[in-house]
């Protein structure tokens, strides 16, 4: 029998553009009821606007869920309006492009904040709503959770950090009934990409300006990548890693760094 969203509440922060805008409406399509969450009211507004024209039922909330104020108000506001979550996807998440070591504690700090503890103060408000209906946790990572290419700022390591945190949840609470899925993507396409980190990358080579600092790999379409998505989490897989032959080059540079940085160095323009 297939899987059934109808109903189910699906909460989506970073939800007003994008890839969250993407996977809120592969649920909405799915009759699921769907919470979406980010920081601009008026673009939430409109994407609000866009979701619910089908007839889907979207409540959208506004906030910043590096604000534990605001994550607490966006729990309030599911539980007052549905009194359930079924699944709450960490969405919300922001790259950067910048050398290594030019890149300051705080730096790092602001791109943890943001891609990394975001997503521990979501699911610690929501996790007990989602435990009980033994339903779901999506993190939104990258490849970049996987392996660390060049000119990236403190991307890599924000990412990194949010592989580890699925890997505990599972082993935590998997027995209880909680799904989590580490969803690991490539470069999404989108129509500024080529514009997005001009600013920050003026001293770097002209590849870092690129999708995924370089990466050659042709950019995802995020409603595909959103329908797989809404799969993996129906046959409550752990991992989605696209392109999926991207695994092989993880495999070897566990097997061997030093083959892997040969890889990963060959694998991304110069």
């Amino acid at each position: 029998m297939p899987y059934s969203w109808q109903n189910k509440v699906c909460v989506v922060t970073g939800a007003s553009a994008g890839l969250g805008l993407a996977i809120a409406r592969a649920f909405c399509a799915r009759q699921a009821r769907v919470v979406i969450n980010a920081r601009g009211e008026q673009q939430l507004a409109q994407a609000a606007a866009s979701l619910t024209g089908s007839g889907a039922e979207v409540l959208p909330i506004a906030g910043d869920v590096t604000q534990q104020k605001d994550v607490d108000r966006l729990v309030q506001a599911v539980k007052d309006q549905f009194g359930r979550a079924d699944l709450l996807c960490n969405c919300a998440g922001r790259s950067a492009r910048q050398a290594v070591l030019d890149t300051t504690p705080a730096d790092f700090q602001e791109l943890l904040d943001v891609n990394f503890l975001a997503t521990v103060r979501t699911t610690r408000a929501f996790a007990s709503m989602v435990l009980e209906h033994k339903g779901s946790i999506v993190n939104v990572g990258s490849l970049a959770s996987k392996v660390a290419p060049r000119f990236m700022g403190a991307y890599p390591a924000s990412k990194y950090a949010l592989a580890a945190y699925s890997q505990q949840l599972r082993l935590e609470h998997g027995s209880e009934g909680l799904h989590v899925l580490l969803v690991c993507p490539g470069p999404i396409r989108r129509g500024e990409a080529n514009e997005r980190y001009q600013q920050q990358s003026q001293s770097l080579p002209p590849a870092a300006r690129r999708p995924g600092a370089g990466a050659k790999l042709r950019g995802i379409d995020p409603n595909q990548l959103a329908d797989r998505i809404v799969s993996a989490c129906e046959r409550r897989k752990l991992e989605l890693v696209v392109p999926a032959k991207v695994r092989l080059l993880l495999t070897l540079a566990q097997l061997s760094p030093r083959l892997g940085d040969w890889m990963l160095q060959r694998a991304t323009s110069d």
